[in-house]
């Protein structure tokens, strides 16, 4: 500890053990106001961040300065969600500080992994969509890619899941509360959002009279590169009401009217994913999807402005990228201020739009697609339903004259004329954008075959594949050091940065002491997550048994059904065979069920019905035990993940894009059970199917039973366990409390999912799981199999194929100029002969 007459004089700390000491103690003091005596654990996180941030901040604003110097084209990456997971650990990986600060901490008497464990996850995202944007914000800054980030930042994310009597439970996730001193608040930049009212014109300039209007505040988050001397911006709007407060109403007494506009205005950016059951809460999404495109559109043109004087190069220097279709309204949003702001002429801006906007496509199925009603946007947004209306008629008039018939036309139209009017937003998507990429190559082909054919016929060279990939700084380096430190010993360090280097690994596999150093890193995963689940949740389990784990959005194309299914079986098997020689397995399930969508809320039911009846039924003596971790999220899984020995991608083939859980799994030595659906075919291919355990029918064979008129019952006629099965589930076996619980809700008797057809062939691959595992040696050799060839799957070869294949942008140079100055918004930066930044040592 420093010593309380010590003269306090504060400098950007180093990376060395001292001056981290120093630092800490410093944001304590000065910034915090808290002496270390006196210093709470969330102090002490907060003192950490912001030495962190210290260092990282150098660097992002000579990257800010650099572009702006250089003028050079970046991308704006658009999305809903950011599914981060914490700030310190991450920060301290990507700036080499990891060792260094657990040191300072503890001479100050403090565990870093305490401190580490005291932050919260933020609440901006909820599945695959936000954690695929994260780990590209990663990769775009490790790899220089000039770019930034845009989202909201709700200050009740989507909800924090709680499991009471087995059921979920939604409460308010409270993350903003903790003030966790990473972003920067940029008061100088917002932006007036503008609701509602009509539209009129004098002479040829539209005017659109809102009848209501909202402040979007930015939040600016760093996001630094691994290795390099760059850094990103990840750029977030809060919702502020602005001068809606009524003093007259406040003195009067009448609280609530004073406050009414305000709190409905700012509920823009409460909460991820408002209930869509509503009519009230559908508009509040479609009011939250406009709000994050025109602050974030707004932001993009008044950078270039300031850059540029010429709105007519706005193409030269903006790629934005739509993460699905939830910021499409980015298109109408630019043409809006384009043409009524800047009089650019109709043709102008929307040839503009073309080469300005990429679109991510993340599904297969038409009913996912977004459309919203066209009264609903004629009232919220009625310039921008005006400005979709010409759009179309641009489009439909060139059709007609190519001499397309009616019923094409009437397919491909953004307006979809069958009952209710609706715009269909990934039509505007695909229209309006240079290049849509789907995101693993089955995904690719089955969307130019399927809801994009018209198009595909369209715009053949518009359609692309990017294959998803994962980043190895945060999903080995952070979440698996055991296995990062095996990896460093055996094939040197450069995979953080290199993730095929992972190859080399591949022919170790025949060395004993290297399969036992896997193994042993793999059981260390399993008694540490062995050991917060009967912490936390009060369930033991056994490390030594096999860990069975689906994590991920409950919902039934994803068929977390049939994998209760499956362990009901197993359940019976065992009970009518006690003597055989089973495998025991640990069975985890974790994610959260929209808390509208009642069937996937239902299976969470199930699971925990399930897991209560088998967990405590001492004839099986532990060899199945169920969990399901509440409240998943990025946390968890980095416990999670690495424990893993079997990674269930179990949805129907050809309804999951892609995945990218399968590829986390994978590559921290999980090997997969799955159908060939999404980014499992790609697995398939590059593991070997002797280290993967494939089942259930094919896209072409699901397309099939359809076509001929898909029958359950049959399979349930045919199949005694399965029939076993069901009726225990529907008769209340696993709810005696209430039998008649699950009568009604299976849904196994439309199975729309084909659960009921899979369920044959996922028993006999489980079959194969356990002689599989029953071989420890072969079971290693086949998980670094799976470790070695998961090079392909990082998300910075994705994030090389959009920059340049979709994007059109090259990297910054290894050493970005060095420039003095304060925070982003400086004056301009001084001649180009500054010292050049020293390189940043890569691990």
């Amino acid at each position: 500890m420093l010593s309380h007459n010590q003269k306090y004089e504060y400098r950007a700390p180093g990376s060395d053990v001292q001056s981290l000491k120093e630092a800490l103690v410093y944001k304590l003091i000065f910034s915090l106001g808290c002496p270390p005596a006196d210093a709470t654990r969330t102090n002490w996180l907060n003192a950490a961040l912001l030495v962190v941030r210290d260092l990282a901040a150098e660097r992002w604003l000579q990257t800010t300065r650099y572009l702006r110097r250089e003028n050079l084209r970046r991308v704006y990456y658009l999305s809903m969600e950011f599914l981060m997971g914490r700030a310190l650990s991450n920060a301290l990986i990507a700036e080499d500080v990891y060792d260094a600060l657990r040191e300072a901490l503890a001479e100050l008497g403090q565990d870093l992994n305490d401190i580490i464990a005291e932050e919260g996850d933020p609440g901006l995202g909820n599945g695959g969509l936000g954690r695929l944007a994260a780990c590209f914000m990663d990769s775009l800054a490790t790899l220089r890619i000039p770019a930034m980030g845009y989202g909201i930042r709700y200050e009740y994310g989507m909800f924090r899941q709680d499991i009471e009597n087995g059921k979920q439970v939604e409460r308010p996730d409270t993350w903003t509360e903790q003030d966790i001193a990473w972003q920067f608040r940029r008061p100088s930049k917002h932006y007036v959002i503008r609701f509602g009212g009509n539209i009129h014109y004098q002479g040829e300039q539209c005017i659109w009279n809102n009848s209501e209007q909202i402040t979007a505040l930015a939040y600016d988050q760093i996001i630094p590169g691994y290795g390099t001397a760059a850094a990103n911006t990840l750029r977030l709007w809060s919702a502020h009401a602005g001068d809606v407060f009524n003093l007259n109403d406040f003195n009067r007494g009448d609280y609530f009217a004073a406050m009414e506009k305000q709190n409905t205005s700012e509920n823009v950016s409460r909460v991820l994913y408002p209930d869509d059951s509503t009519a009230v809460g559908r508009e509040l999404r479609l009011r939250q999807e406009y709000f994050l495109t025109s602050a974030s559109v707004q932001d993009i043109v008044r950078r270039h402005l300031k850059e540029n004087p010429d709105i007519s190069t706005l193409a030269d220097t903006v790629a934005i990228h739509l993460n699905d279709t939830h910021p499409v309204l980015a298109i109408p949003e630019l043409m809006r201020i384009l043409i009524d702001e800047h009089r650019v002429k109709w043709d102008d801006a929307w040839a503009a739009c073309g080469k300005i906007f990429s679109y991510t496509n993340h599904t297969l199925m038409g009913e996912a697609l977004e459309t919203w009603p066209v009264e609903m946007m004629g009232r919220v947004l009625p310039r921008h339903l005006q400005l979709i209306f010409e759009i179309n008629e641009h489009f439909l008039d060139g059709l007609r004259k190519q001499g397309y018939d009616g019923d094409f036309i009437r397919r491909v139209s953004l307006i979809d004329e069958g009952g209710e009017r609706r715009v269909r937003m990934a039509w505007l998507a695909v229209i309006g954008s240079h290049k849509i990429n789907g995101v693993a190559k089955i995904h690719s082909e089955l969307m130019v075959k399927s809801i994009f054919a018209d198009f595909a016929r369209l715009y053949p060279e518009r359609f692309t594949n990017v294959t998803n990939g994962v980043t190895p700084r945060r999903w080995i380096a952070l979440a698996n050091r055991g296995l990062a430190q095996v990896l460093d010993k055996h094939i040197g360090e450069s995979w953080r940065n290199h993730l095929e280097q992972l190859v080399k690994l591949d022919p170790l596999k025949e060395d004993a002491a290297v399969r036992a150093e896997i193994r042993a890193v793999k059981h260390e995963n399993k008694r540490r997550l062995a050991e917060w689940i009967n912490s936390e949740l009060g369930i033991k389990v056994s490390p030594d048994a096999l860990f069975d784990v689906q994590i991920k959005r409950i919902h039934e194309y994803k068929r977390q059904l049939l994998n209760v299914l499956q362990i009901i079986n197993r359940y019976n098997r065992i009970l009518k065979n006690p003597d055989a020689d089973w495998v025991p397995r640990v069975y985890i399930f974790a994610g959260k069920a929209a808390s509208a969508y009642y069937a996937a809320k239902k299976i969470i039911h199930l699971i925990n019905d399930v897991a209560k009846v088998i967990n405590n039924d001492g004839r099986i003596r532990d060899l199945i035990k169920v969990v399901f971790i509440p409240n998943y999220g990025v946390s968890l899984a980095q416990i999670i993940i690495p424990a893993a020995d079997i990674s269930e991608q179990i949805s129907l083939a050809g309804t999951e894009a892609s995945g990218t859980s399968n590829m986390k799994f994978a590559l921290n030595g999980a090997l997969t059970i799955g159908t060939l659906d999404g980014a499992n075919v790609e697995i398939l291919n590059a593991v070997g199917k002797d280290n993967i355990f494939i089942f259930g029918n094919t896209v072409e064979q699901v397309e099939a039973l359809r076509q001929r008129g898909y029958s359950p019952l049959l399979y349930l006629e045919n199949d005694p366990e399965l029939h076993e099965t069901i009726i225990q589930i529907t008769s209340g076996a696993f709810s005696p409390e209430e039998p008649s619980r699950y009568h009604e809700n299976l849904h196994v008797f439309s199975d729309y999912y084909q659960v009921l057809a899979d369920f044959r062939s996922y028993i006999e691959a489980q079959d194969r799981v356990d002689r599989r595992y029953r071989d420890q040696d072969a079971w290693a050799k086949a998980a670094i199999t799976n470790i070695a060839h998961m090079g392909y799957f990082s998300s910075d070869r994705s994030i090389e194929d959009y920059a340049k294949d979709i994007w059109y942008i090259k990297p910054l140079p290894e050493t970005p100029i060095n420039v003095s100055g304060g925070l982003s918004e400086v004056p301009e930066p001084p001649p180009a002969n500054a010292a050049a930044a020293p390189k940043k040592k890569g691990k």
